[in-house]
């Protein structure tokens, strides 16, 4: 009967068990549910309050700490104003700081770690344990403890792993080599702006010099349009002889518009440029165009140079030199690794003989299945190594390319503004002939018009012509990798001395004193 009483007690107690492990099992998924509904993440929109901030904020970042123009801006001031502000050119000089503040980071990586750790532990009764004699079949003796019910532990350890400070090694070499790559990728960027100045400059200076006279020109062929249709309305010449002449009017009307419109742009091309506010007005100071500009040396030492200086070239040493410190990093990865590590330790427990100790050791850890890994990295760094290359020869032909085409560009453009001045000179004086006959009553209106039309077209041919030559000219000396600008930029120095930098920079090469870093071959 007790046996019974017992088992009928034990099947309650199951029972209860079961069903409070049922409503546990209830709660725990319910909490379970409510957590994941709390951690659940929707996009959230930007509102348009935070829009209106964003925009506000660019707009008054955009030209920030930038010196006021002050008097008219000659080319060379463009040119600094350029490689100060340009927003383009600071993306760049940002990329490389980065890279830089990289580098310095992954030399930390190099140091021993020092790992510090505290903690406190207590519970409610002791952590006490016996022991059974398997021989005599009978307890050792009662329970005993040797940890108090409350402890306090501290720990200092300095380690360092000798496998991890190889691989921080390789890897700060590599971070050193992208901080080249960045400083090249600038160099690029800078270059390419200087061209664009140079281009967008004398565009500008030819549209300030004749948008006006475009204007008057404009003027006079919308009052003769008017003239001859009236002409023509009252019957005072052959509809024949009057839309013709509307019609030769009106061609020229639309080529001054097309003018205006290529000529216009070309100012707001070189604001930008200078990363001066859209609409600015500024004036441009209209130099003298100095001597016959000429090539620095022989195409093929010009070739030598490039092959030297060109940014893309050295960009591609730099990483086939990170290519090659992979190859080592997975050599490293594939040894074991060796840990070195020593430090005082502390333990409030009382029971302890000795509370305060030093430790030390090592201890060496390996993946062996890195061993098999290996020859399939070691491939495809092999097989990267042999795309560089390749890429290496396709940039090297593109540059030699490069060169021969921009000094061929240089040299033809040379000569279409020896005949485009030719031509202006030769139609100024017949513009002389044609005013002085329209004078006379010889010729008409009409011709005379066209004749300065003409006139306007070859001056503006000229200036064209002109600054395609100096597009050429800068392109020539990029083309072999040699900067159009100084080659340390101080950008707290103000924007004067900056110019003057670069004024005595572009006057050494016009003069031809600007030497190549290669033999006359």
């Amino acid at each position: 009967m007790p046996d019974a009483a017992c088992r009928q007690h034990t099947g309650r107690l199951r029972g209860g068990s079961k069903m409070i492990s049922m409503t546990y099992r209830k709660l725990s998924i319910s909490l379970s549910a409510l957590l994941v509904a709390g951690c659940t993440i929707n996009p959230e929109k930007l509102t348009t309050a935070e829009l209106a901030s964003m925009a506000s904020n660019n707009l008054s970042q955009v030209t920030i700490d930038q010196e006021p123009v002050q008097g008219s801006i000659d080319l060379y001031e463009a040119m600094a104003r350029a490689l100060k502000y340009n927003l383009d050119h600071k993306v760049e000089v940002f990329e490389t700081v980065v890279r830089t503040a990289e580098l310095s980071a992954a030399q930390y990586d190099m140091l021993p770690g020092l790992a510090v750790s505290a903690g406190y532990g207590a519970r409610d009764n002791y952590s006490a344990s016996s022991s059974f004699n398997l021989v005599t079949r009978t307890p050792n003796f009662g329970a005993s403890t040797s940890q108090e019910r409350e402890s306090v532990v501290a720990e200092a350890a300095l380690s360092w792993n000798v496998l991890d400070f190889g691989l921080s090694y390789v890897r700060a070499q590599q971070s050193a080599d992208k901080v080249l790559i960045a400083a090249e990728t600038r160099r690029k960027v800078a270059n390419r702006i200087i061209e664009d100045v140079r281009t967008a400059y004398w565009r500008a200076l030819a549209a300030d010099r004749l948008i006006r006279k475009l204007n008057a020109l404009e003027g006079r062929t919308r009052k003769a349009l008017a003239s001859t249709d009236k002409i023509s309305t009252e019957g005072q010449a052959s509809p024949i002889t009057s839309l013709t002449y509307q019609r030769e009017l009106l061609e020229v009307r639309r080529t001054i518009q097309e003018l205006q419109r290529d000529l216009t742009i070309a100012k707001q091309q070189l604001g930008a440029l200078m990363n001066l506010q859209p609409g600015e007005n500024f004036q441009l100071v209209a130099p003298h165009r100095g001597g016959v500009l000429r090539t620095p040396g022989k195409v093929r030492s010009m070739i030598w140079t490039a092959l030297q200086n060109r940014p893309e070239l050295r960009e591609l040493e730099y990483q086939k030199r990170i290519n090659l410190k992979e190859a080592d990093a997975a050599l490293l990865s594939m040894l074991p690794g060796i840990q070195l590590y020593a430090g005082p330790n502390f333990d409030s427990n009382d029971f302890l003989l000795n509370n305060n100790w030093m430790g030390w050791g090592a201890k060496a850890t390996g993946n062996l299945l890195k061993i098999l890994k290996y020859p399939a990295q070691k491939a495809v760094i092999d097989k990267q190594e042999e795309l560089l290359e390749q890429r290496g020869l396709a940039i090297t032909m593109a540059i030699m390319t490069q060169v021969h085409v921009s000094n061929i560009r240089f040299q033809h453009l040379r000569k279409e503004l020896a005949s485009a001045t030719q031509y202006f000179d030769v139609q100024s004086r017949l513009l002389g002939q044609m005013k002085a006959q329209t004078a006379a009553e010889r010729i008409s209106e009409q011709t005379l018009i066209r004749e300065e039309m003409n006139t306007l077209l070859a001056e503006l041919r000229r200036d064209l012509a002109y600054s395609g030559l100096q597009n050429a000219y800068a392109n020539l000396y990029a083309s072999m990798g040699m900067d159009g600008y100084v080659s340390d930029i101080d950008f707290q120095i103000p924007v004067k001395e900056l110019s003057q930098s670069l004024a005595n920079l572009w006057q050494e090469r016009g003069s031809g004193r600007a030497a190549l870093n290669a033999p006359e071959i």
